[in-house]
């Protein structure tokens, strides 16, 4: 599956570009939630996504990089997030807490894991979870290198989905193109989140295709 991220989007014309990636075949949205404390960058909110959701069917896929997510995970399950995902590295005390919030909002849940931390770090938390974001690049902006080492993480995120979760899913983010794609689908990733690769090609749909389609 691939889920364009709208960090890429044209931030003028958001609705239009939600429409787009939807009458293009995309099969989620990935939508990057950013504080300026927990990454430096700041991105959008609830609003947006609120205002956004009447626009398209297409699955909101929520990337939460903000610090204290428990606080604020309800909120945007409410706003329109199909599946809400926060990182490990905001802190092991209430990440057990936060998935079982987000379950409870009736949103599906993710868990996101910095390239330099640990894979293995979710173990605790792979009964609860539905999703697995391995990041491909340090979070923060769009635009990065795919890091070297990662289709190895990949591949053990997905070995232990097959151990401990085999429902869940794994997405991976961060400098995904068509060039990249097909060794990443076939580390074990089930999603890919392509930013520039999709929103800075001359033919949108192609790229989508290209990359769901890489060999």
């Amino acid at each position: 599956m691939v889920a364009p991220s709208i960090l890429s989007g044209n931030f003028a014309d958001m609705g239009a570009e939600v429409k787009n990636m939807t009458e293009i075949g995309a099969d989620l949205i990935h939508v990057d939630v950013m504080d300026g404390v927990f990454v430096p960058n700041l991105t959008f909110g609830f609003k947006m996504i609120k205002d956004l959701r009447p626009l398209t069917k297409t699955p909101f896929d929520v990337h939460l990089m903000i610090t204290e997510p428990i606080r604020y995970v309800e909120r945007f399950a409410e706003s329109g997030a199909d599946i809400v995902t926060v990182h490990y590295e905001t802190g092991t005390a209430d990440i057990a807490d936060t998935l079982a919030k987000i379950r409870k909002s009736g949103a599906k849940c993710g868990l996101a894991v910095n390239p330099d931390t640990p894979i293995d770090s979710v173990i605790p938390y792979l009964g609860g979870l539905d999703m697995i974001l391995v990041m491909t690049v340090f979070p923060g902006f769009g635009g990065q290198k795919f890091i070297d080492g990662s289709l190895g993480r990949i591949a053990r995120a997905a070995e232990l989905r097959d151990r401990y979760a085999p429902s869940a899913l794994i997405e991976a983010d961060g400098g995904i193109n068509a060039d990249n794609a097909a060794a990443i689908a076939a580390a074990g990733c089930d999603i890919l989140v392509a930013g520039n690769a999709v929103f800075g090609a001359a033919d949108r749909r192609a790229a989508i295709e290209h990359i769901r389609r890489a060999e």
